[in-house]
C-alpha cells in the first residue's frame, strides 16, 4: 500500500474519530448482513430512537451479569434444606483385582 493510501486512510479513521465513532470487523451469517449494517447505522446516529435502540440490543444481549454467590443462593432454594439426609457412605477397602 503507497504512502497516499495509507494517509488517506489514517485521516479518515481520524475524521471518524472526531465524530466519536470507531470502525471495526464482525463475523456473522451472510444473510445477516443487512441487518447488521442497517443496526450499526442506526446506533451510529445521535438521536433519541439510537439511544432507545442501544438501551433494547444491550438488555436483550447483555443480560445482567452473574451475581457472586449465585450457585450458593439456588442450594438454599433448594427444597432438600432441612431434610436431614443422611449422605454418608460405609468405608470398603474394595475387591481384589487379579492382573
Amino acid at each position: 500500500m503507497g504512502n497516499s493510501q495509507k494517509r488517506a486512510i489514517q485521516n479518515y479513521r481520524s475524521r471518524l474519530s472526531k465524530r466519536g465513532l470507531a470502525r471495526f470487523e464482525v463475523l456473522g451469517r451472510n444473510a445477516d448482513r443487512d441487518l447488521i449494517r442497517s443496526l450499526a447505522k442506526r446506533l451510529s446516529e445521535d438521536t433519541p430512537e439510537a439511544l432507545e435502540l442501544r438501551a433494547t440490543v444491550s438488555r436483550s444481549v447483555g443480560g445482567q451479569p452473574p451475581k457472586p454467590g449465585g450457585i450458593l443462593a439456588a442450594l438454599r432454594r433448594s427444597p432438600l434444606v432441612g431434610a436431614d439426609l443422611d449422605l454418608s457412605r460405609p468405608r470398603e477397602k474394595g475387591r481384589k483385582v487379579d492382573l
